[in-house]
């Protein structure tokens, strides 16, 4: 089967001030302690994993008072050489958005203007099929994917997340290939899992147990999946597709609602936009 098109190309930031100093989200508990040292040995072992499978890993300086700076999925979305900043939910993490910017900018990356409504970057948009599968419904709107459709291009289907344990769409779900993703059907709506039923062929149902171990939180390099953790089931389940496992420890930053996937920001995403053209939004 075909591989992604994308997933070889990775920005990454070290977790230099990672730490749990306020609660956003339902897995955040500030009385819980981060252990910085092995945060950044289990943050070394992610990227060299992915150096290894045959990604190529940028990092961007992390920043003082910005704890979830290391979570670099959400903070955009990529289409080809543009970057469309994130607009998020909570104080907290706004301010990461000026220095991606900057930092892209320095790198002759075009920098678009980002949605008024919130849209919490590829955290809660991941391509599949020619279309962008977005979540809302716990942080990111329908709205923000109605601007982005009009002004990008972009075909965009949009699913709701209805469990707040799961409140980005990459908790719920991973492309692995051209026809095959992860899906946490307990984590979705039943429409929205119809919607993904017509447009996944080989669909590969995660348990809510296993979604709560962020199984889904993969990130998919090749026919490696590199994932925080992995049933017995769920491993056998994926060999069987010809894909190879590789579970990489990052438990620390689980501490924060974060997994692999939370930890990269894949830079080498087309979606072949054509602004000129306006998108349906699926919804």
């Amino acid at each position: 089967m075909s591989e992604l098109s994308w997933g070889r190309h990775f920005l990454m930031c070290p977790p230099d001030y990672f730490e749990v100093s306020y609660s956003i989200n339902p897995w955040m508990d500030t009385s819980v302690r981060v252990d910085r040292d092995r945060a950044r040995e289990q943050w070394a072992g992610l990227a060299g994993t992915l150096r290894a499978a045959g990604a190529v890993v940028d990092e961007v300086p992390a920043q003082p008072g910005l704890p979830d700076m290391v979570f670099t999925a959400n903070a955009g979305i990529v289409d080809g050489t543009t970057y469309w900043p994130a607009s998020m939910r909570h104080a907290e993490r706004a301010p990461e958005i000026a220095h991606l910017c900057r930092w892209l900018a320095g790198r002759d990356w075009t920098v678009a203007d980002p949605p008024d409504a919130v849209q919490e970057g590829a955290g809660d948009a991941l391509p599949f099929a020619g279309t962008l599968v977005a979540g809302h419904g716990q942080r990111s709107t329908v709205d923000a994917y109605q601007q982005l459709a009009e002004r990008a291009g972009w075909t965009i289907t949009t699913v709701e997340l209805a469990d707040p344990r799961f409140y980005h769409v990459d908790l719920t779900f991973c492309p692995l290939d051209g026809t095959t993703a992860l899906i946490a059907p307990g984590a979705l709506t039943a429409p929205s899992l119809e919607r993904l039923a017509r447009l996944v062929p080989d669909p590969v149902p995660v348990t809510v147990e296993e979604a709560a171990m962020f199984c889904a939180n993969s990130v998919v390099v090749g026919r490696t999946v590199v994932m925080p953790a992995c049933s017995a089931r769920l491993g056998r389940v994926l060999e069987r597709r010809g894909f190879q496992v590789a579970v990489c420890d990052v438990s620390e930053f689980a501490k924060a609602g974060g997994g692999c996937r939370c930890l990269t920001l894949a830079l080498d995403v087309s979606l072949a936009g054509d602004a000129s053209t306006s998108k349906e939004v699926a919804a």
